[in-house]
């Protein structure tokens, strides 16, 4: 199988029926679950009734609407100045999408970032450099939350954000939320190590350790990441203070305007918590950080459920909290399952369709293979 064979496999591996049936399917079955739970103790159809659509209400969904474009917008000025302008507009959107689509098909753990040198390739980034961006980009997503998740805190009471009326419930999303954390911190200082302050060290600190005989297989993709670590360091380091704020003023644009969205949410259907709006989104820090280990494709099923606990003591009902839960996934997550689905088959068959081209061309000008031309990352 030749290199070119293996790199379309993979494209083709990144999207599936399946993998957008199946946290549709999670999700689905965890909000029906709930709902029967729910309809034990609550009439949902009156909890449905009392949910009033005026124009506040609407209002504050464009609203919602309005933030996640801010998210989007944020992640897409971050590639424009990531790529030094390279990307236009239109591409640096379409791989913020396919990111988040790639988000919404795996495992929280895993994140968008795992195929975003792939999509930067395809948009024109030679894949070395495009490997060392989605390393800088998962690095200034770790460091908002490193700086900002204590600053929230510390401007947050105890028993406010971490929802102390729960019970049970409150004591295990704030031991959670710290050793996520405290794992967020380590790989954040591994990362500004790694790719700024000593390079070298990282790598070799890794390459010792895959010549463990249990982690001897990877031995060749752990040095192919300390290479690009190295060329990220050498890269960065040369970039003026400008160039950091705008990129870390992007990150902290998508992010906060990702929490918005549930602010908006309470703010039309909610009035009676409109005192209660810092911690509204103080919580969203929390929540997030958590979903960070979810084990379900996109944090389906554990998103919902969540949501409706943790803003229960917010919410006069348990059915209307996991209502405003399902307009919160519904805007934040399916829109853009569905964007993703949209986008991605087209986009491959343009992708392979290339690779195809590219191959007869190189055959037709006596070249071996179109796969001699693929620059493998190293420095």
């Amino acid at each position: 199988m030749t290199p070119q064979t293996i790199d379309n496999t993979r494209k083709k591996k990144i999207f599936s029926a399946w993998k957008v049936l199946l946290p549709i399917l999670i999700g689905l079955t965890v909000v029906v679950l709930m709902f029967m739970h729910d309809a034990k103790k609550e009439d949902l159809g009156q909890v449905w009734a009392n949910l009033h659509f005026d124009t506040r209400a609407i209002l504050c969904i464009i609203l919602a609407f309005i933030f996640m474009f801010g998210r989007d917008f944020g992640l897409s000025w971050r590639f424009r100045t990531l790529t030094d302008r390279e990307l236009r507009w239109s591409q640096a959107f379409k791989v913020d999408f396919l990111c988040e689509f790639t988000s919404c098909v795996t495992p929280s753990a895993v994140g968008g970032s795992s195929l975003g040198m792939v999509f930067l390739n395809t948009q024109g980034i030679e894949f070395g450099r495009a490997t060392t961006l989605m390393i800088t980009t998962l690095f200034l997503d770790e460091l908002f939350f490193v700086l900002f998740c204590p600053l929230v805190i510390l401007l947050t009471p105890a028993h406010e954000i971490f929802a102390s009326g729960a019970g049970g419930f409150s004591h295990g999303i704030r031991i959670t939320f710290w050793l996520v954390y405290a794992g967020i911190f380590i790989w954040t200082l591994i990362l500004f190590t790694g790719i700024i302050w000593k390079p070298m060290w990282i790598k070799k600190v890794i390459g010792k350790i895959f010549t463990w005989r249990i982690l001897r297989r990877w031995a060749d993709k752990a040095e192919t990441l300390g290479d690009n670590m190295v060329a990220t360091s050498g890269e960065l380091r040369s970039k003026p203070f400008r160039y950091w704020l705008t990129v870390f003023g992007g990150t902290a644009l998508s992010w906060t305007s990702r929490y918005l969205v549930v602010n908006a949410l309470f703010l039309g259907f909610l009035p009676s918590a409109d005192p209660h709006q810092w911690i509204i989104f103080a919580r969203q820090f929390v929540i997030w950080v958590v979903l960070m280990i979810s084990p379900t494709p996109g944090g389906s099923g554990l998103s919902e459920w969540l949501f409706s606990e943790y803003y229960g003591d917010l919410v006069p009902t348990a059915g209307m909290a996991l209502i405003l839960a399902i307009f919160w996934r519904v805007i934040s997550y399916y829109m853009y399952l569905c964007i993703g689905a949209l986008i991605v088959p087209g986009w491959l068959g343009k992708s392979i369709g290339k690779a195809r081209e590219e191959k007869e061309e190189s055959k037709d000008n006596g070249g071996s293979d179109a796969a001699s031309d693929i620059k493998i990352p190293t420095k």
